[in-house]
């Protein structure tokens, strides 16, 4: 059985976020205060479905999905685009791929070292980060 990711999560480290901001086609604005946030990220399991809420004082952004079910997803506040995203597990990592607009895009979120791990991916760029859990 995959691991909990639930909790909440203080992010503590970010690579290339502005390169994968870039590759969702957000504007230089959005990019710039995006860049000074630290992201609050709290993942619950209700019933047989996970909602992710990823928390900042600029923008919020919550979505839900059931593992291995397919859905429409708008990210709405993010780069406001439709997409069919679809979230599986592969081993410990809790993976999503979407499909729309972008090519190549996604995230898988994953356990290591008593820190949640978040890979964000968009065309060519990825963006990692590493959140600590909120005692």
């Amino acid at each position: 059985m995959p691991v909990s990711l639930c909790g909440t999560w203080d992010m503590v480290n970010s690579v290339n976020l502005e390169g994968y901001m870039i590759g969702l086609g957000i504007s230089l604005y959005t990019r710039k205060i995006a860049l000074k946030l630290k992201h609050r990220k709290v993942i619950e399991k209700v019933g047989d479905r996970y909602v992710v809420k990823t928390l900042s004082t600029f923008r919020n952004y919550t979505f839900s999905f059931r593992v291995n079910e397919e859905f429409e997803e708008f990210t709405k506040g993010l780069d406001d685009r439709h997409c069919k995203s679809l979230v599986t597990w592969e081993g410990n990592k809790l993976v999503c791929i979407q499909t729309g607009e972008k090519k190549n895009r996604g995230w898988a979120h994953w356990m290591e070292d008593d820190k949640l791990h978040l890979e964000l991916y968009c065309e060519d760029q990825v963006c990692k980060q590493v959140f600590k859990r909120v005692v």
